[in-house]
C-alpha cells in the first residue's frame, strides 16, 4: 500500500486538495520534504487573513454560537447526538435541547433530560466566544477555512467545533502533521525517544501533534520547541484550562510558538472519558501515529488503533523487550503497526513518493573489497603458523603462480608477511589493557 492510499483521508474527490499535501495549493502543502525557511516564507505559517472573511463569520454567526453552545451540552465523541446535529443542524438542536421546541426524533426521554439540565448552564455562548478571544483564540467550525477536513472521517463523532489558541492556520499545520503519544510514566529512554523524534520531524518541517500529558506527550512537545519547530497540543480539557497542572508553563510556550487546540468550551475540565475520545482527534488529524513506549492497557494503544481504522498510518518505537513499558508496543508491532527508529523512517512513510530513509550499512572494512581469489588465498592461511606457496595454492584452489601473486597482493595491503619462504597472517598491534577496558 502506497502513501497515497495509507494516508486515507480523502473520502471524496472534494476534499481531496486538503488530504494530499502534494497536490494542495497550500503556500505550506507542496509535498516537499522539508519546509524551506527564507525570510520572505517563515517557518510558521501564520493563520490566512481574508478580506471577505468578517463578512462571512456575520452570516454564519447563529451556527457559530449554536455551535459553541452545543460544546458545553454534549459530550465529546457522542455519536447519536452527532446524528442529530447533521439531521438537524446545530441552531434546531440547540433549541430542542434548551427545551423550545421538540426533542430529536427517536430520543430517549433519559438522554434527553439529562442533556436539558445541561443545556440551563449552556445559555450564553457568547460569553464562550468572548473569554477565549481575549486570549487571544477562536471557535473554529465547520466549513471554516481553517477547519482540518480530515476530521470529517470520524462521521457522526466529528467534534462539533475546535476551540484553538495560537497564530498559527491549524489546517495547514494539521496537513503535514505526525502524533506522538506514549506512556505518562516513560522511562528516561522514552523520553529520549519521543524528544529526539520530535525535534527532528520539526527539523523537516513536520507539526507534532500529541496530548500534553506527562511522559513521552510532554517529551514530544518539548522537542519540537527545542527545534523551533511547529507543534499542537490536543487537551481533554478548555484551552484556557491546563491540565496537568505541572505543565503550565509547557502549556503556554505551546500556545505562544504553536497550537492548543479542544473541543472543551472555556473552562471544563478533563475526565477519564474525555481522555479517550480527545485521542480520537489526534489520530484523526493526522497522517500518522508513532507510539513510544506504551503499556498493554495503555491509552497510547488507542489512539494508535483509532489512526488504524481511520487510515493513517500506525507506527510504533521497539524498546527493551524485558520492559512493561514497551509491552503494549510489541504487541501492537506484531500484527497491526510499522517499526520505526527515527524521523527519515516516520517520513518514508507518511510522506511525499520519494521521501526515503537512507539506507543503514555497517562500516566498510579492507578485507570487504578483496576480490574473490584473494579472498580464498587469504582464508587458506592458517590462523597461527605459517604456510607455503605450494599449500596454500592447493588449500584455495588457486593456480600456484596465480596464488602468488595474490599473496604479494595481500602483503602490499598488509593481510599477511613473509617469513623465509612460508607465510602467515600479518601481526596487529598489541591493544593495550587501557583500550581493552575501554580507556583512553
Amino acid at each position: 500500500m502506497n502513501g497515497t492510499d495509507a494516508w486515507g483521508f480523502a473520502k471524496n474527490a472534494a476534499n481531496a486538495d486538503d488530504h494530499r499535501p502534494s497536490h494542495t495549493t497550500d503556500a505550506m502543502a507542496t509535498g516537499q520534504r522539508q519546509v524551506p525557511r527564507t525570510t520572505d516564507q517563515p517557518h510558521h505559517p501564520t493563520r490566512t487573513t481574508d478580506v471577505n472573511e468578517p463578512a462571512r463569520h456575520a452570516a454564519d454567526e447563529p451556527q457559530r454560537t449554536a455551535r459553541a453552545a452545543l460544546t458545553r451540552i454534549l459530550e465529546p465523541g457522542d455519536e447519536t447526538a452527532g446524528r442529530w446535529l447533521r439531521e438537524m443542524g446545530p441552531e434546531a438542536l440547540w433549541h430542542a435541547l434548551s427545551g423550545d421546541t421538540a426533542p430529536p426524533k427517536g430520543a430517549s426521554t433519559t438522554k434527553v433530560d439529562g442533556l436539558r439540565l445541561r443545556a440551563a448552564r449552556a445559555t450564553d455562548p457568547g460569553a464562550d466566544l468572548a473569554a477565549v478571544a481575549a486570549l487571544g483564540g477562536r471557535f473554529i467550525c465547520p466549513g471554516d477555512e481553517e477547519w482540518p477536513r480530515q476530521l470529517d472521517d470520524l462521521g457522526d463523532a466529528r467534534p462539533i467545533g475546535l476551540w484553538v489558541r495560537g497564530p498559527a492556520n491549524l489546517r495547514l499545520w494539521a496537513l503535514r502533521s505526525v502524533a506522538i503519544v506514549g506512556a505518562r510514566a516513560c522511562t528516561d529512554y522514552g523520553a529520549h525517544l519521543a524528544a529526539t523524534l520530535s525535534a527532528g520531524l520539526a527539523d523537516r518541517g513536520w507539526t507534532v501533534v500529541s496530548g500534553a500529558a506527562y511522559g513521552v506527550d510532554g517529551a514530544a512537545h518539548r522537542g519540537a520547541l527545542a527545534a523551533d519547530g511547529a507543534t499542537i497540543a490536543v487537551l481533554a480539557s478548555g484551552v484556557d484550562y491546563a491540565y496537568p497542572r505541572g505543565h503550565t508553563e509547557l502549556i503556554g510556550r505551546i500556545a505562544e510558538q504553536g497550537l492548543v487546540a479542544a473541543e472543551l468550551p472555556p473552562g471544563d475540565h478533563p475526565t477519564r472519558s474525555r481522555f479517550v475520545q480527545r485521542n480520537r482527534v489526534i489520530a484523526a488529524l493526522t497522517r500518522g501515529t508513532v507510539v513510544v513506549e506504551a503499556e498493554v492497557r495503555s491509552g497510547s494503544l488507542v489512539t494508535a488503533r483509532r489512526a488504524l481504522a481511520l487510515g493513517r498510518f500506525t507506527m510504533g518505537m521497539p524498546g527493551p523487550v524485558t520492559s512493561g513499558l514497551s509491552a503494549g508496543v510489541h504487541q501492537l508491532l506484531r500484527a497491526e503497526a510499522m517499526v520505526v527508529t527515527n524521523a527519515d523512517e516516520v517520513v518514508e512513510l507518511v510522506g511525499s513518493i520519494g521521501d526515503l530513509a537512507p539506507e543503514r550499512r555497517g562500516p566498510t572494512l579492507a578485507r570487504d573489497l578483496l576480490d574473490p581469489i584473494a579472498t580464498r588465498v587469504l582464508e587458506a592461511l592458517p590462523a597461527r603458523g605459517a604456510a607455503d606457496t605450494a599449500h596454500l595454492a592447493r588449500e584455495s584452489g588457486t593456480p600456484r603462480d596465480l596464488a602468488q601473486g595474490k599473496l604479494l597482493e595481500l602483503q602490499s595491503l598488509g593481510f599477511v608477511q613473509k617469513c623465509g619462504e612460508r607465510w602467515e597472517l600479518a601481526r596487529r598491534a598489541e591493544t593495550t589493557d587501557a583500550s581493552r577496558r575501554g580507556g583512553t
